[in-house]
């Protein structure tokens, strides 16, 4: 029993791991939380967490392999994903400048962008490009490819291993319960990072703002960061 529940918890620690670290992810998470709402932001993490659930099929089968075996796959990849975040990097500045460039009549920045999703989001497909946005993105997104042949493979190779530290307590890898345990991990992290942004956007009025415009600038410098690795691999 002890043994399964160690087995889940580092599940969710891998999890956490993939899901966490400040990137482009999180910068499109982020965006779309203090732009649209925490649903939106929720979304586009599931749209991320499935293509970690299409990545952990692929690399069942053994395709993810192929990429480390091929610099050309591995350098298109980074030109495409590069490409991508200066694109949405470019919409989420016109987003955020859409939302709070003309200003807002209300005292609270972070429940005006809040309200404009409740009143505009759902006819314009925002929640839902949200998730295109984030899927894409993460399929094309060398370092999430790299995360699966590195951990992911200590998460599939079916194997135990013994914490000393805790006691002798067994972790068993490659099962059902340390993958439940990994996507239990992702589902904390795309359901609570986006509450703790909606939450501080309420709050403090230049928050939301920031958040938009940092997301904004974060996609830009990825991409800027990708395109150039995709020179140096395929140069």
């Amino acid at each position: 029993m002890f043994d399964a529940v160690a087995s889940a918890l580092a599940g969710v620690a891998l999890g956490l791991s993939l899901a966490a670290p400040p990137g482009p992810m999180n910068a499109i998470i982020a965006e779309e939380s203090v732009l649209r709402g925490w649903g939106s932001g929720f979304r586009a993490g599931l749209g991320a967490m499935t293509a970690d659930a299409a990545f952990l099929g692929l690399a069942l089968l053994g395709v993810v392999a192929v990429v480390q075996d091929a610099p050309t796959v591995r350098g298109l990849l980074f030109g495409l994903g590069g490409l991508l975040m200066l694109y949405f990097a470019y919409g989420a500045a016109t987003d955020a400048r859409a939302t709070f460039g003309g200003g807002a009549a209300t005292d609270d920045a972070g429940a005006a962008a809040t309200d404009r999703a409740g009143s505009s989001g759902d006819r314009d497909g925002g929640d839902s490009k949200g998730f295109r946005k984030a899927f894409a993105l993460a399929l094309t997104n060398p370092y999430q490819i790299l995360w699966w042949l590195t951990a992911g493979v200590g998460l599939l190779d079916p194997g135990t291993v013994t914490l000393d530290a805790f006691g002798g307590l067994s972790v068993s890898t490659g099962g059902p319960v340390i993958v439940v345990g990994f996507f239990a991990g992702i589902l904390v992290w795309i359901s609570g990072f986006p509450a703790a942004l909606v939450t501080a956007g309420r709050r403090v009025d230049a928050f939301a703002p920031a958040v938009a415009y940092l997301s904004a600038a974060v996609l830009a410098l990825a991409g800027v960061s990708f395109l150039w690795q995709s020179v140096g691999v395929l140069g």
